[in-house]
């Protein structure tokens, strides 16, 4: 995988690091995703001297002010907004006021995006800030769980409705879906009900509905107005709740129902239902059984 940042930026940072580190500036990396780079940055100061970057970085800041350099102008980012640097363009980076920054990034290489366009050029969006709380969420699916591993299917559909995103920024239209589309997407929903108690991956759709990933992604969260990750999620959190409406015990569910642990199990039923698993347990059961 190539790195967001490459080796003379690091270089560079090395550098400021070396001669003078602000307490609490750091970076905070996630596990490895393949051809994906996420990390959470803390800086006072300059951060980053001009550097570039062969990846794609989209980030959103989230407290403090952003200030870069970017094509010819000093760019500004508050929080909320989101940043959109394309490969090759020459910024740097650092906190805009004495009060710190906190932002999140990911470094996507391009040959994903472009796998995902269907032989469309990789749109470039002008402005390097960006207001759109559309955008905002999808990159924060990605980001927020930092350290959590993506998984695969959940990749597939991220990278398909961040270019969606990207494109209507750039101007690009989408393209009509036709019905061996909308038939796919029905297979695949299909294949997800019958498998939901496992992992499903993204070359097992791709089998089943004749289609690649990125395109039936689109086509399923057209058809389905959700994506093949959230939907199978779902089906996983509605096993759960029928498991705990028969009394069996929430440590067991997590994996009863298909999640890797229970901390991950207690985090999308709260985000998914607006209550935890137990608070769920002593509303329908009551509280003498919720442990």
């Amino acid at each position: 995988m190539a790195h967001g940042i490459d080796g003379e930026a690091a270089q560079g940072l090395e550098r400021s690091c070396a001669d003078s580190v602000t307490p609490g500036d750091r970076i905070v990396s996630a596990p490895v995703t393949t051809g994906i780079e996420r990390i959470e940055a803390h800086f006072h100061g300059n951060a980053f001297d001009l550097h570039r970057h062969d990846t794609l970085a989209i980030g959103v800041t989230l407290s403090g002010v952003q200030r870069f350099h970017y094509r010819g102008a000093i760019q500004y980012s508050m929080p909320g907004q989101v940043i959109v640097l394309h490969p090759d363009e020459v910024h740097d980076g650092g906190a805009g006021t004495e009060d710190g920054l906190r932002y999140r990034i990911l470094y996507l290489e391009p040959s994903l995006l472009l796998d995902c366009l269907d032989g469309a050029p990789l749109p470039f969006v002008r402005d390097a800030v960006v207001s759109d709380a559309a955008l905002r969420g999808t990159l924060l699916s990605a980001l927020l769980p930092l350290d959590e591993e993506l998984d695969d299917l959940f990749v597939a559909d991220f990278i398909a409705e961040l270019a969606q995103h990207l494109g209507r920024h750039a101007g690009q239209k989408a393209k009509p879906m036709g019905k061996s589309a909308w038939r796919a997407a029905a297979l695949a929903r299909d294949y997800l009900e019958e498998n939901a108690e496992r992992p499903v991956r993204s070359d097992e759709l791709e089998a089943i509905t004749g289609l690649d990933r990125y395109a039936l992604s689109r086509h399923f969260r057209a058809t389905y107005s959700t994506s093949p990750h959230r939907f199978l999620l779902m089906r996983r959190l509605q096993r759960a709740r029928r498991m705990i409406e028969v009394g069996e015990p929430l440590a067991e569910i997590a994996v009863g129902a298909g999640f890797s642990d229970q901390s991950h199990f207690n985090r999308h039923f709260k985000k998914a239902f607006g209550l935890t698993p137990g608070r769920w347990s002593m509303l329908v059961r009551g509280p003498s059984v919720a442990a």
